[in-house]
């Protein structure tokens, strides 16, 4: 019997990504995917428990740094293999007035003082990270961020960018690479909790089936977003179970920030 939702749709379910990972493996392809977590500031307990999964799934996370509000003592706990740093903005500051959909990195400001934020965020990574410490990408809070803004970031000296959705070009300027999150978890507009199977799953199979009939840009690994401050214990459970189910699948595979934003030569 197939499940469905109160509105008629079909309900995915894990089988059904298994399913689709199937057909990557008899199509002879390998899907991959990546981690991205976000909003990370100081040590918390959840953060300890997002890199207690990480290492028991063995698979590597990307942590999303706010550099205006980090403490430096993020640097010992984020060391270590597996273990990407991005940049989340400056101050995850909201400058939208009230009719527009929040965001930092927005062109209603001037590009000056867009730039001068981003340039001090960037000092304060290279202070607490070190100058290899960290991957030199740019994650726009709220994941939005103008084209204007989007500009400047190669000038600055970023060669990543990551924001939600699939990409629409692999470089959306020269010396920029773009690779986004397909995945995520979090129900901001209901109870902040997890926004439940049927949105994660239908997200994931989504990707993955237009990768898969050309759709969508095929090199593009599916990005799992996360945010460890928001997460409730089915948060957790979802990662958990995702990680499993797709490490244990011989189509899919899990890659690095580093590997997806590489250095320009």
């Amino acid at each position: 019997m197939v499940q469905r939702s109160q509105s008629g749709d079909r309900v995915s379910t894990w089988k059904d990504l298994t399913a689709e990972l199937d057909l990557w493996a008899e199509a002879g392809d390998v899907a991959t995917f990546w981690w991205r977590d976000d909003d990370a500031v100081r040590p918390t307990p959840p953060l300890d428990r997002l890199l207690n999964l990480r290492r028991k799934s063995g698979v590597p996370v990307a942590i999303a740094v706010v550099p205006a509000n980090a403490q430096p003592a993020l640097a010992e706990i984020l060391a270590g293999d597996d273990i990407d740093i991005l940049q989340h903005g400056y101050a995850h500051r909201n400058h939208k007035d009230e009719t527009g959909k929040r965001a930092e990195l927005g062109d209603d400001r001037g590009l000056w003082d867009i730039a001068r934020e981003l340039a001090d965020g960037r000092g304060r990574m290279f202070d607490i990270f070190g100058e290899d410490g960290w991957t030199e990408t740019m994650v726009p809070p709220w994941n939005r961020i103008d084209e204007p803004v989007t500009a400047l970031l190669p000038g600055l000296g970023f060669h990543g960018l990551s924001t939600f959705r699939a990409r629409e070009a692999v470089q959306p300027v020269p010396g920029l690479t773009a690779v986004n999150t397909h995945i995520d978890i979090v129900d901001w507009d209901g109870g902040r909790g997890y926004a439940g199977d049927q949105t994660t799953l239908s997200a994931a199979i989504a990707h993955l089936s237009a990768k898969r009939r050309g759709l969508a840009d095929r090199g593009e690994a599916t990005g799992l977003l996360t945010h460890h401050l928001a997460h409730d214990d089915t948060c957790w459970t979802f990662i958990d179970t995702f990680i499993d189910v797709t490490t244990g699948h011989t189509a899919a595979n899990w890659v690095s920030a580093r590997a997806l934003f590489p250095v320009p030569q």
